[in-house]
């Protein structure tokens, strides 16, 4: 990452808290834009991203530049107070480059063509398009950095394309090259030894395009990591350009939560701020759950630094099959909920609805019915409410408990040539992430490289490819009294996606204090029992296993078939501290009494006097407890001691009841007062920015 100068504190010190949204002037008349302004400020909105989706009205045909109305817009902008997180228009070329350089284009695995008619019609691997990408990027750092009104910089959007053409096959044997050296090194790391796949030439390695069968799976997971090093490459060569030009102001994009197609572990490590976009499902009524995941996982990549919600609904979309709007009161207690796992802002796609277009249906803050609608009026509320918890802005949030988490493991988990398609990386890791969040335990999400020195308990629900190096790091974090909770087909493969020649869980095994000889997905569910009593059943996943060591006990065994008697949870101990080998997808009630287990023996205490209901959230930020109903339903919540409501003024006893949809920020036992920051006026005055600085620092395009 840039210097700490590069963060978000530079946009929350005088605002606290950030309340944005996507604003894109250009698909309305110049005569509306005063009106936008002035609905902003009635929502408390401070930070709109502009530019996203521009480029074919920025230059219009190749080379030219039209640049008046952004030179107006962000002008406006700075007039009325609100600040903008100015986009490179990257992510949606315009048709004119895509017809007259068809080498643009990205290629499916089947060599067909995707053309331009929707967005992120781009290959990132071609020059030219890269070449037009930086041009653009350039004229504007040149024009906008110093303008007033840019207070951070947005690369792109959504960054994860992926193609399969010609000039894709020469930048991935450039990679492969860097990274084996020879074609000796790539046959030895593919093991094309396999079906007779040896490479006597560069010029025989090809992306994974469909063939036949089954493709080598070490091709396809280095084409994954290839292609997620090619897109971070787009990031940061646009980043680099917008440094030329402008050293201060940071630079981000938005990434997408757990997203398959890219490692977002590396793009944090070159982003200012880390933003993410969320959209709450809410025909899901587990969906508030996968939020907290993803926020936590957010904290985790911003490495327990305050983070960007940059998009999400205010509430229906417009993508899914059958989008149901959100019901009065979610919109807030979604938005708190990020704010509670440490985001420094909650911003929205987008600001006023489109008429047109593919996203005509999606919702805003402002809908085609106007401001006097209920949608308007909850993000009204929430600005306040923002407002209100403002000194929170920059405040941490302190976990106790880490789940591992590695975008190159995923990629490997979930080849086609595995034992089952059943056993998904991200239900196990929700599967062990519930009853933590039942419970209102703070979790966050990190790499196996990460320190794990500041937690006292960690989970891997799903770790299939370990390096030894991170192996050697759990070895160390439990000898030295550390408490460690490993999930089921774990410690399978190595980098290459290579398996271990020895019982599994491999590079752990000696840790674990447990041999496995086979792997067994189950075509009837198993009973499984803690001691005598019953603990309900695997129903996708078994192992065999024995005990390794005389430290290692047997703490749960299937109860029936071919597996009776055999271990199906293992603890050990190990230097100063405990581990848990879970060697099925235990019932929720048997996980949860395992992981029990783990967090008494590290002395993790419970937050709250019992468990939360499923729809209840409990998160703690700077000193406050965040509860939050994501349901239509009243909520009883026994939190164990009496407090105050920021929000209100109100006082609540140690059991209260959460009104459907309801939020309460509550001020923890012992917490000092804040002091309070300084509001923000309304409107700045008027710039002289576009007739002065402005014409010194634009120049010609």
């Amino acid at each position: 990452m840039y210097p700490s100068s590069h963060s978000l504190t530079s946009l929350t010190d005088r605002s606290g808290l950030l309340l944005g949204a996507d604003y894109n002037p250009e698909q309305w008349p110049a005569d509306t834009w005063p009106e936008d302004i002035r609905l902003m400020q009635e929502a408390g909105i401070n930070l709109v991203t502009v530019g996203v989706f521009s480029w074919a009205l920025l230059e219009p045909r190749e080379g030219a530049r039209n640049f008046d109305w952004l030179d107006r817009i962000l002008d406006l902008l700075h007039q009325g107070g609100i600040r903008v997180c100015l986009a490179t228009p990257t992510a949606s070329p315009p048709a004119w480059l895509g017809h007259e350089y068809p080498e643009t284009l990205p290629v499916d695995t089947e060599g067909r063509t995707l053309w331009y008619g929707a967005r992120n019609q781009f290959n990132p691997s071609s020059a030219k398009y890269r070449n037009a990408a930086g041009a653009i990027t350039e004229s504007l750092a040149r024009r906008y950095a110093g303008h007033p009104a840019v207070a951070m910089w947005h690369v792109g959007n959504e960054l994860g394309q992926v193609s399969y053409d010609d000039e894709t096959a020469l930048a991935f044997r450039a990679w492969l090259t860097r990274r084996y050296a020879t074609l000796e090194g790539l046959n030895s790391a593919w093991g094309t030894s396999f079906w007779s796949q040896n490479y006597g030439s560069w010029d025989e390695v090809l992306p994974p395009r469909k063939a036949p069968y089954l493709i080598n799976p070490s091709q396809t997971l280095d084409f994954q990591r290839f292609t997620s090093d090619q897109l971070l490459s787009l990031y940061c060569a646009e980043r680099d350009i917008i440094r030329r030009y402008d050293t201060a102001t940071p630079v981000t994009t938005n990434l997408m939560g757990f997203f398959r197609g890219a490692d977002y572990f590396a793009f944090a490590r070159e982003m200012d701020v880390v933003a993410n976009d969320w959209y709450t499902d809410p025909a899901d009524p587990d969906s508030h759950r996968s939020g907290s995941l993803t926020h936590d996982l957010c904290r985790g990549l911003s490495g327990g630094s305050p983070w960007l919600l940059i998009e999400s609904a205010t509430s229906g979309v417009n993508w899914r099959e059958h989008n149901v709007p959100k019901q009065p009161g979610e919109l807030r207690v979604d938005a708190l909920s990020a704010v509670a796992r440490g985001a420094d802002g909650v911003c929205f796609f987008q600001f006023r609805q489109s008429r047109f277009g593919a996203e005509r249906f999606h919702s805003a803050v402002v809908p085609l019915a106007g401001e006097h609608t209920r949608v308007f009026r909850e993000v009204a509320d929430l600005g306040r409410d923002l407002q209100a918890l403002r000194h929170l802005a920059g405040t941490p949030c302190t976990a106790k408990i880490a789940v591992l988490f590695d975008w190159n493991s995923w990629w490997a988990a979930e080849s086609p040539d595995t034992p089952t398609n059943r056993l998904q990386v991200l239900d196990q890791l929700q599967a062990y992430y519930a009853p933590l969040h039942r419970s209102g335990l703070a979790v966050e999400v990190v790499h196996p490289s990460a320190d794990l020195g500041r937690f006292e308990l960690v989970l891997a629900p799903s770790l299939f490819l370990l390096a030894q190096e991170h192996a050697d790091a759990l070895d160390a974090y439990v000898r030295g009294g550390g408490h460690l909770v490993v999930g089921p087909f774990s410690a399978v493969a190595d980098s290459n996606g290579h398996l271990a020649c020895r019982r599994f869980p491999g590079v752990l095994a000696d840790l674990l204090g447990v041999d496995g000889e086979e792997w067994v997905p189950l075509g009837s569910p198993v009973e499984v029992r803690m001691g005598e009593a019953p603990a309900g059943h695997a129903r996708i996943w078994a192992e065999d296993l024995a005990l390794n060591t005389g430290t290692a006990e047997a703490v749960a065994h299937f109860g029936e078939g071919r597996l009776e008697g055999r271990p199906a949870v293992v603890r050990n101990q190990t230097g100063a501290g405990h581990s848990w080998y879970v060697g099925a997808d235990l019932a929720p009630e048997a996980l949860e009494q395992v992981l029990a287990d783990a967090l008494e023996s590290a002395g993790i205490p419970y937050p709250l006097a019992a468990p939360l209901p499923d729809a209840v959230e409990a998160a703690s930020r700077g000193g406050h407890l965040f509860l939050l109903n994501h349901s239509c339903a009243p909520q009883e919540v026994l939190l164990g001691w009496a407090s105050v409501d920021l929000l209100t003024g109100a006082t609540h006893g140690a059991q209260l009841t959460l009104p459907p949809f309801g939020a309460l920020v509550l001020k923890e036992p012992g917490l000092k007062e804040p002091v309070p920051k300084e509001p923000v006026p309304k409107e700045l005055p008027p710039t002289e920015h576009s007739n002065l600085q402005n014409d010194r620092n634009r120049g010609t395009a």
